[in-house]
């Protein structure tokens, strides 16, 4: 029995040795003096196996943000997530920019500022990286990368493509995604949108969410249709992710504002039409934040992991509808039935943590790039003080 317990006790060891996790702050507030934050991180891996990681570098630390002087940077990884290249600057729209007329109805918006918003970025099977981004939250524009994000083709304006939802949503604010998306196995290219008409809070409300699409590797791009509508049940439906399910059918992962404090889930045979009821996800937790979601495909396995602030009630142990709406807790659970259960969910950061996204290496290590606390000097609670990677395996994350 001695000898028994002896190779329980050792396995034991072994397997404990097996799961790892680590983390790097990738982007911190008073590492650039033109940048006092840094928000919306997103992360993708290449086909040829480089990792990306990117944000929003704002000048200001809070009160107008979303319409602030915003740059996009990047940061390229050829070894995991290990070493990193150095910040950089990837999107440029040349000649005269107009600041969006519905964010000059706010306070303290500077017309001289000019605001780069909203990456996508969604790695090719081919190898190719396409990118869209806003400008001004009322421009849409479309680049692309043959190097692994080296270098980027010179942007083209694809606004005219959110023309076609004005029939059933007169907008006057658009964003792309954000974080990473996503291409389907027949090659079309799936990014979720969302739609304001700016009259609400921050000209960002009320909103819907949609999708464009192309089909012919990023050259031109069409409208969907509108996936979740703004209603008394699903108020202000924005940022939005997507993933293919094994059957070809492609789920929306949507935040939101309503009242049940849960994600809103919706699919659509083909990503872009005859989308279903929304329905909300009780074991998906909203507190009015961006969220991640990927495919882990390695050693036979099919799942799915997703990551958002999980805020408990900690005397409860539960969310109550229409509270805990702190950004903290950012945690990755694991579906193994296409998103119908979660019975995985792992901390990731304890404590104020915020915008996330999430990808998995060609070796099958995970990557969360998350926004949380600790620059000390009282960055806007919504974004943290740095954005962080957080790096494990599976066996960290299941156990």
């Amino acid at each position: 029995m001695k000898h028994f317990a002896f190779l329980l006790l050792l396995s034991g060891s072994l397997s404990a040795a097996d799961r790892w996790m680590d983390k790097q702050d990738l982007f911190t507030v008073g590492d650039n003096v033109a940048y006092n934050l840094y928000h919306i991180p997103g992360i993708v891996v290449t086909a040829k196996g480089t990792v990306l990681t990117w944000c929003e570098a704002r000048k200001r630390a809070a009160g107008v943000s979303d319409w602030d002087d915003i740059r996009i940077l990047l940061r390229r990884s050829t070894d995991e997530g290990v070493t990193w290249s150095a910040p950089k600057s990837i999107a440029n729209v040349e000649g005269p920019k107009q600041k969006n007329p519905f964010a000059m109805r706010m306070k303290n918006v500077d017309p001289n500022d000019v605001t780069y918003n909203n990456p996508v970025l969604i790695a090719d099977k081919d190898g190719t990286v396409h990118m869209l981004f806003c400008l001004e939250y009322m421009r849409c524009f479309y680049q692309r990368s043959d190097d692994d994000g080296i270098s980027w083709t010179k942007p083209v304006e694809i606004t005219n493509t959110f023309e076609a939802f004005k029939k059933d949503y007169d907008w006057k604010v658009l964003a792309t995604g954000p974080n990473h998306s996503i291409q389907l196995k027949n090659g079309r290219l799936v990014v979720p949108v969302w739609l304001s008409t700016g009259t609400g809070g921050n000209a960002h409300r009320p909103s819907v969410t949609a999708t464009i699409y192309s089909d012919n590797q990023g050259k031109t791009w069409k409208a969907g249709d509108i996936a979740v509508p703004c209603t008394e049940e699903w108020i202000n439906p924005n940022e939005t992710v997507a993933i293919e399910l094994n059957d070809g059918r492609v789920m929306l992962n949507v935040r939101s504002e309503s009242k049940a404090h849960r994600r809103l889930v919706t699919i659509s045979p083909d990503g872009v039409t005859n989308w279903s009821t929304p329905k909300f996800d009780d074991a998906l937790l909203e507190p009015i934040c961006m969220g991640g979601i990927v495919r882990y495909n390695q050693d036979g396995e099919s799942l799915i992991l997703f990551s958002n602030p999980h805020n408990l009630d900690k005397e409860k142990g539960k969310a109550e509808p229409g509270k805990n709406r702190d950004r903290k807790n950012v945690s990755v659970k694991l579906s193994r039935d296409e998103g119908q259960t979660w019975p995985v969910n792992k901390l990731i950061e304890d404590g104020p943590s915020m915008y996330s996204d999430i990808a998995v290496t060609h070796s099958g290590t995970i990557l969360c790039f998350y926004g949380r606390a600790g620059d000390g000097k009282g960055t806007a609670a919504f974004a943290g003080g740095r954005l962080t990677l957080a790096r494990f395996n599976l066996a960290w994350l299941t156990q």
